[in-house]
């Protein structure tokens, strides 16, 4: 088996990150999401890289997994936070390192630009993800995560 290649996401990839936003929005959540508001929200990030940027993983030339991070300022800690969001790993190579691979690369280039602290959110239903996460060295951060929609 090819090992997994991690790079950043490129404008190409925005149809395959879109079609994996849907899917992690179904497989999570159960919910559908709209097509071209997804596409347009992914399209926004590569034109706009203050907005976030994704790393994919690629198995064989295909891209088979991803995540975004957005970035939030600590005054507490004088430096940034990176929110790990959009995690997929195509259902039919999870079990294949390719998290396991993204997650590398992203300590990796957090430990280049001075982050502070990696974080992210997680469905309290969903113990598989959450175990991925222990297994790899995060941890329940105390925090509750609040919301409104629409604002």
């Amino acid at each position: 088996m090819e090992p997994v290649q991690v790079r950043w996401g490129a404008p190409e990839d925005v149809e395959t990150i879109a079609q994996y936003n849907l899917q992690l929005a179904w497989e999570t959540e159960q919910l559908r999401l709209d097509w071209e508001v997804v596409r347009a929200g992914v399209q926004a990030v590569f034109e706009d890289p203050s907005r976030g940027r994704y790393l994919v993983a690629e198995l064989d030339g295909n891209v088979v997994g991803q995540l975004m991070i957005t970035t939030e300022w600590s005054d507490w800690r004088n430096g940034p936070m990176w929110w790990i969001q959009s995690v997929y790993v195509a259902q039919e190579h999870r079990g294949r390192g390719v998290f396991r691979a993204l997650f590398q690369r992203l300590r990796e280039e957090a430990q280049a630009a001075s982050v502070r602290a990696l974080r992210l959110y997680v469905e309290k239903e969903n113990t598989t993800a959450q175990e991925v996460y222990r297994r790899l060295g995060m941890r329940p951060s105390g925090y509750l995560v609040y919301e409104m929609e629409p604002v």
